[in-house]
Parts: structure tokens; sequence; C-alpha cells
């Protein structure tokens, strides 16, 4: 059989490979403002270009061989990446996210065997016959996306500099799993088995994004986990057939998040570091165009009406009404909408609307912290409708009942009083910031085993080490026993003949 490295030029190609260029080149320029006092600039500058330059081969790719190149390309520089600032989190966030990556590392190789045995090395020329192959793919590609229940390494991420997270989160890493899970579906449509897993993990994900960020402080945290809920809709929608939405959602999300990234980086410049956004009070005063641009990032998450997510997670929501899927999905989805609203309101209650706490700021005038979110800012104001006249793929006919689009405004318009109404407490959950456990799978595995380990040390001191009176009479008995079964000892050769007697009789009778 040919080995090649096929590469494949299509729409999907080309067009995602222009956004991630365009992403790609405002983070470039972000990052030499944000990134200027860094004496390893241009080791930053390098390894960042490898990991853009990993993402292309990934998108062009046609072959397995080439798609492994840039897959692990993606992995060795996002590892370099995060453990940038060297520091014991980063380390550890940097070997969580290399360790769950290895996962899928590791399905592709073994995918090898599966390609051999079907005759060809292509993944763009799939059969029917193919559906453990493609089950084995699209596992793999869900450890990359970060889904239920790989996904503790994306809030782990944040661990590297902001314009890493800004290109890690909006269409590069993030992204690559779900697009090699479109570029399957698109050849063929994807089995019961594989669409009812991606249902599953995209609702399930979506809903534990949303609800960990609503307890959480960090303003580049509680973004993580906003990406993880728009993850979780991009394979929910994976899992209903409409790989054209999920794309389509992959494009204006990909444009609204580097700028809601690259607005919380210019605040972050400001605040000299603070990342806690009850620290943050109304520190956008001073620099209106970044407040601006952040709301409207913001409100992108939302879906709110006229803004470019609008066209594609509010009709993919619709669509969820008119496939017929289960209602526990449904259930999940609108939660996970409602909890969407909700932390983005709290967000930019803390940022926006409430008192000054920030005692002095030093407003970055450059440039090149400027232009480029205002060029991200113009592609998340009119990329759902540019997008959706340009191709019409991306636009569905939906006719569902009045009280289905009704009850998603409801769900949104509830969190949104929601979190108007509570107050913003400083009360945190050990159980959802780390993802009902998911991350001490990979780190910090004695927290999530302390209770074991508590009643394990009470056994230790309470029996196997006991007290010097159990100490003595256990000496004493082990004393005792020793000298009757040790060699050479004729006071006890009845004994070592009787119990060797007795072994050889008990061992017979098992026998037979």
């Amino acid at each position: 059989m040919s080995f090649s490295f096929m590469v494949i030029l299509d729409k999907i190609s080309l067009s995602f490979g222009a956004v991630v260029t365009l992403i790609s080149a405002c983070v470039f320029t972000f990052a030499c403002k944000y990134m200027e006092e860094d004496i390893f600039f241009y080791r930053f500058i390098w390894i960042l270009a490898a990991f853009v330059i990993s993402m292309s081969l990934l998108i062009f790719s046609g072959s397995v061989f080439f798609l492994l190149l840039g897959w692990d390309g993606l992995g060795i520089t996002s590892f370099a990446l995060i453990v940038y600032y060297q520091s014991s989190e980063s380390l550890g966030a940097g070997f969580q996210t290399l360790m769950v990556n290895r996962i899928g590392d590791s399905l592709i190789v073994s995918s090898m065997f599966l390609f051999a045995l079907v005759g060809q090395f292509s993944f763009s020329s799939l059969s029917l016959g193919m559906g453990t192959l493609i089950l084995v793919l699209s596992i793999a590609g869900l450890t990359k996306s970060a889904q239920f229940p790989f996904s503790s390494w994306l809030p782990a991420a944040m661990a590297a500099p902001t314009p890493v997270s800004a290109l890690v989160h909006s269409s590069t890493l993030v992204t690559a799993g779900i697009f090699m899970i479109i570029r399957l579906s698109f050849n063929m449509p994807l089995s019961e088995s594989v669409t009812s897993i991606l249902l599953l993990c995209g609702s399930i994900t979506c809903l534990l994004g949303g609800w960990a960020a609503t307890f959480e402080n960090d303003i580049k945290k509680i973004i993580a986990l906003s990406t993880l809920s728009q993850l979780g809709v991009m394979v929910f929608s994976l899992g209903l057939g409409l790989s054209n939405l999920a794309l389509f959602h992959l494009y204006t999300h990909a444009l609204f998040k580097a700028l809601l990234f690259l607005a919380a980086g210019a605040l972050l410049l400001v605040s000299f570091g603070a990342q806690d956004i009850r620290l943050l009070g109304s520190i956008g005063l001073s620099m209106p165009l970044t407040v601006v641009l952040f709301n409207v990032s913001s409100l992108c998450l939302v879906g709110a009406p006229f803004l470019s997510a609008f066209y594609s997670k509010h009709l993919i929501l619709e669509m969820m009404f008119k496939s017929g899927v289960n209602l526990f999905s449904i259930f999940l989805m609108l939660i996970a909408t409602m909890l969407t609203a909700k932390y983005v309101t709290r967000s930019l209650k803390a940022l926006v609307w409430s008192k000054p706490t920030m005692p002095g700021a030093s407003v970055p005038d450059s440039m090149f912290v400027h232009v480029p979110m205002v060029v991200l800012g113009v592609g998340g104001l009119t990329a759902g409708k540019l997008l959706s006249s340009i191709d019409t793929s991306f636009s569905e006919v939906v006719l569902v009942p009045g009280w289905a689009g009704n009850l998603i405004n409801f769900m949104t318009i509830g969190g949104i009083i929601m979190s108007l109404l509570m107050v913003s407490t400083e009360r945190q959950s050990f159980l959802l910031s780390t993802l009902f456990f998911l991350a001490p799978v990979f780190s910090l595995s004695t927290k999530a085993f302390s209770p074991f380990c508590r009643e394990l040390k009470a056994l230790d001191y309470g029996w196997i080490e006991p007290g010097s009176l159990k100490q003595n009479y256990f000496a004493a008995w082990g004393m005792e026993m020793s000298s009757i079964f040790t060699w050479p000892n004729s006071n006890s050769t009845l004994t070592r003949g009787l119990a060797s007697l007795m072994v050889l009789i008990i061992g017979y009778s098992l026998m037979f």
C-alpha cells in the first residue's frame, strides 16, 4: 500500500486556514506589546510560530501521517508554551495537558493498524464499513477538544501567557479534534454509536463548563470554562448530524473568543497582572474601547441577537428541538444556556458595573493592543451574517413550535436575572473547580483519595503499627513460631514433619 503525505485544498481547509491566519496575525501583533519586556521574547515568538505551523499542517492534512505530524506538533509546542513561565503551577498544568493529549496520540497511533487492515492511510475516503476506525478517531478528537471526561487540562492551560491562551482557546489546539471529526463527518454520516457518544459528551461538557464558571473568580479561568461550554455546543451539533452548523459555530467562536482573551489581556496590562474579578471593579472606565469590545465578545457567548454567535449557537439550539433527540440532552443544554448567561452577567457586573476598587492603573496606549482588538471586534460583530450570506450551507430552515424558541430566550433571560439578583460571594466549590474530580485523575490524585488516605493513616497507627504492649506480645509469639519451624532444630522435627504432611494432603485433595 502507498504511504503518502496528502494535502487537501477544499472549502473547509482553505476557509479554516484563513480564519487561523487572521487570528494568529492579531495575536502576534498583540504579543509584541504584551511580551515586550520578556528577555526571551524571540524564543516565545518562535515557539508560537511553530504552534501555528503545526495547526496549519493538521488543517491541510489528508493522510494519517501528515495528521499525526501536526497533531503531535501541537502537543509538544503547547507544552512548551504552557510551561513558559517556569513555576510549579505551570509545570503541573503543562504535564497534565501533555498526558491527556498523549491519550489521543496513542489512539491515533493504534488506529494505524485499522488503516492497514483497510489498505489505505487516507482518512478523506473512508467508507461505511470502517465504523470502528471512525469511532477511534472520534474519541481521539474528544481528548484534544477537552470533552468530558478529558476536560481538566483546558482550565489548567491558563498558566500560559495570555497571547497563548487566545490562540489555544480560539482556533488552534482545542479546535483540532473538532475539526478532525468535522472532516470525517463530511465524507460520510457518523454511525449511531459515535453520535450517541458525541451527544452525551457535548451536553455534559457544556453544562460542566457553565456550572464551574459560575463559581470562579479568576477572569482567565472564567473565559477558559466558557470555551469548554462552547466546545460542548459544537460537539453536540456534531452529534445531531449538523456538521455545517458545527463548522459555522467554530468560525464565529474563534473570532469572538480571541477578542475576549485579547480584551482580558489588555485589562491585565492595566491591573498589573491582577486576575481576580473582585479586584477589578470598573477598571475599564479609563479604557472605553477595550470595555466595549469585552462587552461585545461576552454577549457573543450568550448568543445575543444581531451578533455573530446568534446566527450559529441559537440555530443549533433550535435545531435541537427539531432533531428529535432525547429529552435528557435537551434538558442539559437548556440548563447550560441559563448558566452561560449567568456567569457572563456575573463577570460583566464585576468588571464594568461595580464600584472602582483598583487604586491606580497604567493604560497601555499602543496600536499593538488596539488594532488587533478592533479587527477581531469587526469579525465578532459581522462574521455570523457575512458567513451565512456567503455560504448557504451555514443556514438551515427550522420549523419548530413557538414555545421552543421562546424557551431558549426564557432560559437566557432567567440566567441574567439570577446573576443580577444573587450577590457574588467568595464561596467556591472544590467539586466544580476540579470539574468533578477530573483534575485529580491526572494530577493531585491525593486530594481525590484524601478520605481513604485519612482512614488508612488511622489504621496504620492503630493496628498495623501496634503499641508497645502489642508489639511485645506479637514479637514473643513470632519468636515462638520461628523457633518451631526453624531448621535445623531437633526439638521440632516432629512438628515440621506433621506440618509438611498436612500441606501435602491438602494439596493432593485440591488437585483431585
